[in-house]
């Protein structure tokens, strides 16, 4: 009883603080789309996959890595990022379209830290530790830095983390997959920070859904306050439709050269 008890008191404590982190303020924050099967920008590759990279935090973050090192850097070249200028990297899971180009990265800047779901195997672990790159396992929502949480290791079959950017105009939720769920992992992002959603953006993972239950997930969306949204990768050509009309002018085209600015 006792542990449980301390175990509970601990859950608390990070939630709470999580709760209070500051809102992001400054430079405006910037989100790359690096690696996507949807294309934006003419010079960039497109292929099954996600990468982005997110600048004007307190610490500049890669979340994902794609599927293809020579696609993840010809993009890198080709949207003039700097590997060297990443200080933090974040996996959403193991699925080989989000890790493929983690270890071609590791080579070009170990100086990293890697945030990697708890779940992830011991093989994928000692790898990244081996390139030289420090690997903070996660399993509970943490803050990474300022501003920056992660939602913790999420679902049961495939285990997912997604980012949050607590912004000055809400929070923005980046996902790779949403294997877990996206309603899901809306809800825990308000949860470990409790402000308004103002952007959703990634993979929703909504491929092989109904007509039907999609509208359904756009109204939950609705209810839920989610302001701006940016549907991709494996989302779905038929659900991304939906979620334009639904949200039209607050609906963000994404794809490879996707640059989103968010400021005040």
């Amino acid at each position: 009883m006792k542990n449980i008890l301390i175990l509970l008191a601990s859950l608390i404590l990070i939630f709470s603080t999580i709760h209070k982190a500051p809102a992001l303020e400054g430079d405006p924050i910037t989100m790359t789309i690096l690696y996507d099967n949807y294309i934006f920008s003419e010079g960039p590759k497109t292929d099954w996959g996600f990468s982005c990279i997110i600048k004007g935090t307190e610490k500049t973050i890669l979340f994902d890595t794609g599927t293809k090192s020579d696609i993840l850097f010809h993009n890198i070249n080709k949207l003039n990022v700097n590997p060297k200028d990443v200080e933090l990297v974040a996996i959403s899971h193991i699925h080989g379209d989000h890790t493929g180009g983690l270890f071609a990265f590791l080579n070009e800047n170990n100086k990293v830290t890697v945030y990697l779901p708890a779940s992830f195997p011991d093989e994928f672990v000692s790898r990244v530790e081996k390139a030289g790159a420090k690997v903070v396992p996660v399993d509970k929502p943490v803050e990474i830095c300022k501003g920056v949480s992660l939602t913790g290791e999420m679902g049961v079959q495939i285990k997912e983390q997604s980012l949050i950017l607590n912004t000055s105009k809400g929070l923005v939720v980046i996902t790779g997959c949403a294997h877990p769920g996206i309603v899901d992992i809306v809800k825990r992002a308000k949860e470990v920070v409790d402000k308004k959603i103002y952007l959703v953006c990634g993979g929703f993972h909504l491929m092989n859904k109904s007509e039907g239950e999609v509208k359904e997930i756009i109204r939950e969306f609705k209810n839920l306050g989610v302001m701006k949204v940016g549907a991709s990768h494996c989302t779905g050509d038929r659900a991304i439709e939906l979620f334009k009309e639904a949200y039209k002018e607050n609906f963000v085209q994404m794809g490879v050269g996707k640059v989103i600015r968010i400021s005040d």
